[in-house]
């Protein structure tokens, strides 16, 4: 096996040659470049080993893998096959250099070896020895001659050539014609190299002694060992004809065009014959003319017209040369040779080789990246071979070529996936003949994805409804955010960021699915406690680095009607009764009291309406059913109890309502003394309200907490200080709030239209009992002084309360009440009629 590797560092050529062309290629690619030649006889066994590349190139075997080395070959047969594994180039289809180079010496053919990742192209030429594996042949068995006997001694008759494929050495060498007397044989060598033999007659012939001669004329290669091939010379004697055809031109010069249809005239050639008759009469026929000529042109025989018989291709041969006999009937001839040169017509569109081209491209890729090299050729010549190469659509590549038939194709711009994902691109090869032609290649290049866009919501804020008493878990809404990328730069997570409300963290409230982007409720919401939840989530990609963005979610909760209404007025107590007191006097539509009551709920859930429920007698009382006013509806007589129990119950608007009920003790009487004889032996009412719950108590004693606890700090301050009473010692004597009779409904409408300034306090021993009367803040107060000086003569000698314009004629007549000061400090209320004596305990009194 041969091989010799030139190292293309040490050749020196001239600028402008190919190679240095190619140089130039490589030095603005940037591609690593080398060439070797090797040299292999044809007819090598499949398998054989060419060269070993991966040596003469100085890679290492893990170059080539990685590289995915490959051969680039513009041939339809692969002859060769590159071994990655070993480095190794072996033989991979039988080489015959007669199918391959025609009679070309040298024989050889090329192709390259392409490396990625960095770019290398290694140019590789194996060139083909000739062996002698084909003997020289004559197209004709036997070669008729026929000679007058008339030939003049160094009559020359020219005879059919042999053929041998081989070529140099194994070529055709020389022809040997079998021995005789009568000619010797001259061998000849045309123009292009081939040999032809002539035979001439050095001895005069004698038809009467030898009118026929069998001679043979053997071809014989310089291959060895030796090969031969034989043809069979008859020669007929004629008679005498003494004068040659004479051509009148040695040399004939015609030219075809390519692709000329058939019978298309070239050229004719003409001979003339001094003889008459018979031996004056010529023929012309075509001699010592390779087969594919033989095959392309014809001449007629008799006018010596030579025209196109076959497909006339300029790429295959450029120009024909061949001579034409002109033979009389006598047998002599003579021969001339014609030239004939083929015009290139433009019938070959340009070929598109992709050398390399790499597929998918990433998205950020700078402007000038090269994606691909392609090799364009086209077989014509002159200006027909000439090719512009161009990028048929408006796409973001452009193409360039810096050596003959190589184009880089690469990028314009700045390409974008989210844009355009993939291309078609169609590089159209147009040649600069008349019409011209073109080839188009359409490359499908593919952009990979690159982690720069973040996700972006649908909306810019999220509004989502729930009511409250849900249960924990149920989904409130789903956030969605898209992300343009691809694959893993697409996946979107969905955080909640850290916030807090009312002092907790919001994942005390609110969860999200990572991947769904569902939003669920920790736990169950109540309205009267929050209203709404305000939060941010964030979407982020699955890039490296990941991107994200935010989006405000908004949670209104939606009040439901969970809880009753509440009762502020009347003031159920265990330990004692409250009773208002109506006179027998009083006008239809006299204001008893007011039932006041608040609902937490919201809305139309808060909306309350009031009813009478139950009633000693219905027909003496009503309840407004919007503001809670207890009246009477009729006038009051002697016959109507003085006890009146009243049930009222407070419904909301909520669907379904809830309700609460109070009960409302009234004393129907003219005097103060008639009341607490008639709840003298009142026991003390024990019924509760069963729908009070454990919202209720906590709403009044919110309410109550400023209330009691100044009320607890007023009794354990001075609680010592009080008198025991000789009055109501241990009686349950009902506390009768006293409302003046200009008291008037002077607030704003609503669920508390009124106000009512009065407050009870019990104790267990009544003689520590504390009562305050109050009244709207229009009215004029009368409030005595506890730290001023005096004597007890000087308080009672004060205006009594009770000599008021406004106190009650019924009160001034029947009880009659002082002002007192108790010990230490504060003040009391001291009353009396006839011999029974009541005292309220010491403290602030206020009356009005």
């Amino acid at each position: 096996m041969f091989f010799n590797q030139q190292p293309l560092c040490k050749w020196r050529v001239p600028f402008g040659h190919p190679r240095v062309m190619f140089l130039l290629f490589l030095y603005f690619f940037n591609i690593v470049a080398g060439q070797i030649r090797y040299t292999i006889p044809e007819e090598t066994k499949k398998g054989s080993l060419v060269g070993n590349v991966a040596q003469d190139l100085g890679l290492d075997l893990k170059r080539l893998r990685s590289g995915r080395a490959r051969i680039v070959t513009e041939r339809n047969i692969q002859y060769t096959e590159l071994k990655t594994d070993k480095g190794m180039l072996v033989v991979n289809e039988r080489i015959d250099r007669e199918q391959l180079c025609g009679d070309l010496t040298p024989c050889s053919f090329s192709f390259e070896i392409i490396l990625e990742n960095p770019m290398e192209l290694h140019h590789i030429t194996i060139e083909v020895l000739d062996v002698n594996d084909h003997p020289p042949v004559f197209k004709k068995s036997n070669i008729m001659l026929d000679i007058s006997e008339a030939a003049n001694v160094g009559a020359r008759f020219v005879l059919d050539s042999a053929e041998d494929p081989d070529v140099g050495v194994n070529g055709l060498h020389n022809y040997a014609l079998s021995s005789n007397d009568n000619f010797v044989l001259k061998q000849h060598v045309n123009p292009d190299g081939s040999k032809y033999a002539e035979m001439v007659l050095q001895k005069q012939l004698d038809r009467e002694t030898f009118p026929h001669l069998s001679l043979q004329l053997i071809a014989v290669d310089g291959g060895n060992p030796q090969r031969s091939g034989t043809v069979n010379i008859n020669i007929i004697v004629l008679d005498a004809n003494d004068n040659a055809p004479v051509f009148n031109q040695s040399v004939y010069k015609a030219t075809v065009i390519e692709n000329a249809v058939k019978g298309t005239y070239i050229v004719t050639v003409n001979a003339t014959d001094a003889d008459s008759g018979s031996n004056g009469y010529i023929t012309y026929s075509m001699s010592n003319v390779r087969s594919n000529i033989a095959d392309l042109l014809s001449i007629d025989e008799v006018s010596g017209l030579l025209s196109v018989s076959g497909q006339i291709d300029f790429e295959k041969d450029n120009k024909y040369e061949l001579r034409i006999d002109a033979k009389d009937q006598g047998g002599l001839k003579d021969s001339s040779k014609v030239i004939i040169e083929v015009t290139d017509v433009n019938d070959n569109a340009p070929t598109i080789s992709v050398m390399s081209f790499t597929s998918p491209v990433s998205e950020d890729s700078p402007p000038g990246t090269t994606i691909g090299i392609i090799n364009v050729k086209d077989l014509d010549s002159g200006e027909n071979g000439q090719i512009i190469c161009r990028i048929e659509q408006n796409a973001p590549f452009k193409i360039k070529s810096n050596l003959r038939n190589y184009y880089t194709l690469v990028t314009d711009t700045v390409l974008d996936r989210e844009t355009v994902s993939e291309y078609n691109i169609t590089v159209i090869a147009t040649d600069s003949g008349m019409p011209p032609l073109s080839t188009k290649r359409t490359f499908y290049l593919k952009v990979s994805d690159v982690n720069d866009n973040s996700p972006l919501f649908s909306e810019s804020v999220y509004n989502a409804f729930i009511l409250e008493n849900n249960s924990p878990g149920v989904s409130l809404h789903t956030v969605r955010a898209k992300d343009p990328d691809e694959n893993q730069n697409n996946r979107v997570s969905y955080i909640l960021e850290d916030s807090y409300i009312s002092g907790s963290p919001i994942s005390e409230y609110i969860s999200i699915n990572a991947e769904s982007g569902v939003i669920h409720a920790v736990r169950s919401f109540d309205y009267e406690q929050i209203k709404q939840l305000l939060f941010v989530v964030k979407a982020q990609d699955g890039g490296s680095p990941p991107l994200s963005s935010n989006v405000t979610v908004k949670v209104l909760i939606q009040d439901q009607n969970d809880n009753p209404p509440q009762v502020l007025y009347p003031v159920q107590t265990g330990g004692s009764l409250v009773a208002e007191m109506v006179p027998r006097s009083v006008d239809v539509g006299y204001l008893v009291t007011k039932v006041v009551a608040v609902d937490v709920d919201s809305g139309q859930n808060a909306w309350l309406s009031y009813k009478l429920q139950k009633a000693t007698d219905r027909a003496l009382f009503e309840v407004g059913l919007q503001n809670g006013e207890i009246r009477t509806i009729r006038q009051v007589t002697d016959k109507d109890a003085v006890k009146q129990r009243l049930t009222v119950i407070v419904e909301d608007n909520g669907q379904p309502s809830r309700s609460a009920t109070v009960i409302v003790n009234v004393a129907v009487a003219d005097s103060f003394p008639e009341v607490l004889s008639e709840f003298t032996d009142f026991t003390q009412d024990k019924e509760y309200n069963d729908n009070l719950t454990f919202y209720l108590v906590l709403a009044l004693a919110v309410v109550s907490f400023l209330f009691i606890t100044c009320l607890v700090v007023i009794i354990s301050v001075k609680i010592y200080r009080w008198r025991q009473s000789r009055v109501m010692y241990h009686s349950n004597l009902p506390v009768i709030p006293y409302y003046p009779p200009r008291y008037s409904d002077t607030l704003g409408t609503g669920t508390l239209q009124h106000v009512y300034n009065y407050e009870v306090c019990r104790t267990t021993d009544s003689r520590k009992s504390d009562c305050k009367f109050g009244g709207a803040g229009s009215q004029n107060v009368l409030i005595m002084d506890p730290s001023s000086t005096g004597t007890m003569q000087r308080i009672q000698s004060e205006k009594s309360i009770l000599d008021e314009p406004d106190t009650p004629l019924e009160v001034r007549k029947n009880i009659q009440c002082s002002l007192f000061r108790c010990r230490g400090a504060g003040r009391g209320v001291f009353c009396w009629k006839h011999r029974q004596r009541f005292r309220f305990g010491c403290g602030e009194a206020r009356f009005r």
